[in-house]
């Protein structure tokens, strides 16, 4: 991926579409949100709003909601709504990890590398898939935009909240940040992260990651110990 790949100390991997497989439930979960602001199903705004949707996956979600509603309340009560709704298809058993996805983590940890986990949702509806998957204690920290002052991606901060908090790289270009959105691939960028990998399980396609800056397209991130190695 980069010349420097052994120096790759701290891995920073994004969850939806890119170790765990969600099916398209933020586009379930983002429909029922919607119906309760009274966006009506099948109109021309639930469309428009469907791609803006679809076009910033891997941000976080209540800036999209507020991009979407404008009002505070309103983005509030939209985030509400999605996080719930989320959940609840959580707790019905769709979602599963990305096939080789739990095993790389471990190879990855058995190379010597600091895994985390960051994702674009709200702290609980993270702790309700990591739970689903039995992942609560797979990797030492994850992510969500709350904890890294409140930006979520296309922002830099989880991925050096990640490197501040675990101390485990000496210098930004020892991170590999791996996503499966173009949003993924910009906070890497500028991050500063040495290596910045996007993988074809998600919402985007090659041309779209390498243009937001990946420095190397996977086919999942079951292939990412061996492109480390």
């Amino acid at each position: 991926m980069t010349h420097t790949n052994h120096d790759i100390r701290l891995v920073v991997l994004d969850m939806a579409g890119t170790t765990v497989a969600d099916g398209g439930l933020v586009e379930r979960a983002f429909a029922t949100a919607a119906a309760e602001l009274g966006v009506e199903p099948g109109s021309p705004d639930h469309a428009d709003k469907l791609a803006y949707v679809r076009a910033t996956m891997g941000e976080s979600k209540i800036s999209v909601f507020r991009h979407l509603f404008g009002e505070e309340t309103k983005a509030q009560e939209a985030n509400r709504a999605f996080e719930e709704a989320y959940a609840e298809l959580v707790d019905g058993g769709l979602v599963a990890p990305i096939p080789g996805a739990r095993e790389a983590i471990e190879q990855l940890d058995s190379q010597g590398r600091t895994v985390v986990l960051t994702t674009g949702f709200a702290r609980t509806t993270q702790d309700a898939i990591l739970a689903a998957l039995g992942w609560q204690d797979l990797v030492p920290l994850t992510l969500c935009p709350a904890d890294a002052g409140g930006r979520g991606r296309p922002y830099p901060d989880m991925v050096l909240g990640a490197f501040l908090r675990t101390a485990a790289a000496d210098d930004v270009r020892q991170i590999a940040v791996v996503g499966d959105t173009s949003y993924d691939m910009l906070s890497g960028v500028r991050a500063g992260a040495g290596a910045v990998a996007g993988v074809l399980t998600g919402a985007h396609d090659e041309n779209a990651l390498r243009a937001s800056g990946a420095t190397q397209v996977l086919g999942s991130v079951a292939e990412l110990p061996g492109a480390l190695a």
